[in-house]
């Protein structure tokens, strides 16, 4: 990693006087991909960025802000439940003194599970680095409210980690030879996957974690970016979609043991695909007029390039499912982080965000 950014990253503001979150209030830490990336990419020198229009066209700001999305993305809406502000991306030199302790987002476009997804992309923060700026976050917090008050806020802390599609889009099937298709089938790809996801999380559990939403894939063979380049008459594309369905069940059953060998649930099982399968096969029942044409792209249903401000750009965003080639509108993830609070177990296990927060309301 280039120094420019490891020094943005250890700037310390010091304060005279840091007051900590209200009694109730819990700090929020987010993990992964451009789901859930509220702007790291906008301070790396990388093609994987959202910080030029259209982008955040229905945002308070109406500006772009490094989020994939028009407006609000999901770690937006979980902190509007919990009734805390937004937090902020790592790298944002904004995120000090009293800031800090409302949380960070490490998260960070183009990265997976695996250190050679999104290669593409160059200067993204993969995982472990993620996982190596929460140390330093936790350093930098201890500076302010020391040690053990710091152990405290990790723990009673909720943690969001989305990773695993781009491990399929743009690694397996980013060609049609790649290195991970020569060396696995579908089925062991995805069983890989699940063993180097486990990894990370008990990382993220030495690190403090003790409530840790984790998302696998959302239905990949429907967004309009392989709609575009691999569906035969509007159909989802057959091999993504199975491999959405081969690795979401693994991550469910893997995330049961974890918890069992840890004898707790810590984890928490968030089954995008299920919840964005609702208004892909059905989109009119939520008030979408199309899941097939994203709002902003261009070619096929939109799903080619990037969305720019010569793309082709929908006047009303709220009847769309998803935004881009890649990722849902505001309106769609309001629908999943509804789910995320409220779902049964076909969408939450073993259980959903309302239940973890009336739980840790007792402890």
């Amino acid at each position: 990693m280039s120094s420019p950014i490891t020094i943005l990253a250890v700037l310390v503001a010091t304060v005279a006087v840091v007051v900590l979150p209200a009694e109730g209030a819990r700090a929020f830490f987010v993990f992964g991909d451009s789901l859930v990336d509220n702007g790291n990419n906008n301070y790396l020198v990388t093609t994987a960025r959202a910080d030029s229009p259209p982008y955040g066209i229905d945002y308070p700001t109406r500006r772009p802000t490094g989020r994939f999305s028009n407006g609000y993305n999901i770690p937006d809406l979980i902190s509007q439940a919990l009734g805390a502000e937004s937090t902020l991306a790592y790298l944002n030199p904004e995120l000090r003194g009293e800031k800090l302790l409302v949380g960070a987002n490490f998260a960070s476009a183009g990265i997976g599970i695996l250190n050679d997804t999104g290669i593409q992309f160059a200067n993204i923060i993969r995982i472990y680095q993620q996982l190596g700026f929460f140390e330093q976050y936790q350093r930098r917090v201890s500076g302010l409210i020391g040690e053990d008050e710091t152990i405290q806020l990790v723990n009673g802390a909720l943690v969001l980690i989305t990773l695993g599609g781009n491990d399929f889009v743009n690694n397996y099937f980013l060609t049609p030879i790649t290195i991970r298709r020569l060396q696995f089938n579908l089925q062991d790809y995805s069983k890989y996957l699940i063993s180097e996801y486990k990894k990370i999380l008990m990382r993220l559990y030495d690190l403090g974690a003790r409530r840790v939403l984790v998302t696998g894939t959302g239905p990949l063979g429907c967004v309009p970016a392989v709609l575009a380049t691999r569906s035969r008459n509007g159909e989802c594309a057959v091999e993504p979609q199975r491999a959405a369905a081969i690795f979401n069940p693994l991550l469910v059953q893997m995330i049961g043991a974890l918890n069992q060998e840890i004898g707790s649930n810590v984890f928490v099982a968030v089954n995008a695909m299920e919840m964005q399968n609702d208004f892909i096969t059905n989109p009119q029942a939520f008030g979408f007029i199309t899941s097939k044409v994203a709002c902003c792209g261009q070619g096929p249903y939109n799903g080619l390039g990037l969305c720019t401000v010569l793309s082709n750009l929908c006047p009303n965003r709220d009847v769309y499912a998803f935004w881009d080639p890649f990722h849902p509108t505001e309106r769609a993830n309001r629908f999943i982080v509804r789910t995320i609070l409220t779902g049964s177990d076909k969408y939450m296990y073993p259980m959903n965000l309302s239940t973890i927060m009336a739980l840790d309301s007792k402890t």
